[in-house]
C-alpha cells in the first residue's frame, strides 16, 4: 500500500496563532490541494494526522471540525483528489496524551487502522513535532517550509529535526519529490 501521512494546519491550509476554528477560516495553501490530488492520482492513500487542541480548549466543537474537513474534502474532490482518513488529537499539551504530536500515537493508530507497518512511510508537516512524531513511529520524516517553518526559508533549519528529515519548500514540492522517486525504474540486479 502506498501511504502518505500529512499534517493539516500549516501544511495543507493556512495556520493561525488564534487557531483555525470554522470552515470559513479553513483556507488551503496555494498548490496544496493540487499536490494532494496528484498523489491520489498516482495511487497514494492520503491520510491526515493533526493536533487539534482547539477542541480541548473549547475554541470549537467536533461539528465545526467535521465541517472544516468536509470543506477540505469537497475542495480536494474538485481537483480529483481524496483523503482516506483524518486522525486528530483533541488534547491540550498539558494533558500529556500519547496521541498529541510529538508523540507517535496518531501514527500508531493509522498503522493499526490500515494494517500496515509504518517503516519508511513518508510523512510531512510544518513543524519539528510533526517530524519527531513521524520518525518515532518509523516513518520517513519530511518538513515543509510553510506554516510554522516558513520563517526558516533561506535560513538554517529548526533545531531538533530527526536525522534524515527531508526539507521541501511546500506541499507541492514534497509531492513532486515523492512522485519522482516512485516513478524511477528499478536498477537492474
Amino acid at each position: 500500500m502506498k501511504l502518505v501521512i500529512l499534517d493539516r494546519d500549516g501544511t495543507i491550509n493556512s495556520d493561525s496563532d488564534e487557531f483555525v476554528k470554522t470552515p470559513e477560516e479553513w483556507l488551503p495553501l496555494p498548490g496544496a490541494l493540487e499536490a494532494m490530488a496528484r498523489l491520489t492520482h498516482a495511487g497514494w492513500h492520503v491520510v491526515i494526522a493533526s493536533n487539534q487542541s482547539g477542541l480541548g480548549r473549547g475554541l470549537f466543537d467536533v461539528v465545526s471540525l467535521n465541517a472544516m474537513h468536509a470543506k477540505m474534502q469537497k475542495l480536494l474532490a474538485v481537483q480529483g483528489g481524496r483523503i482516506d482518513a483524518v486522525f486528530f488529537c483533541p488534547h491540550t499539551a498539558e494533558e500529556n496524551c500519547h496521541c498529541r504530536k510529538p508523540q507517535p500515537g496518531l501514527f500508531e493508530q493509522i498503522g493499526t487502522r490500515f494494517g500496515v507497518q509504518l517503516l519508511g512511510v513518508p510523512t510531512v508537516g510544518d513543524s519539528v513535532r510533526d517530524a519527531v512524531a513521524g520518525a518515532a513511529a518509523g516513518c520517513e520524516p519530511h518538513l515543509v517550509l510553510t506554516g510554522k517553518s516558513e520563517k526558516y526559508r533561506g535560513m538554517g533549519l529548526p533545531e531538533g529535526l530527526p536525522a534524515g528529515t527531508l526539507v521541501h519548500q511546500d506541499l507541492s514540492a514534497f509531492a513532486d519529490f515523492i512522485l519522482a522517486r516512485t516513478a524511477q525504474p528499478l536498477a537492474p540486479v
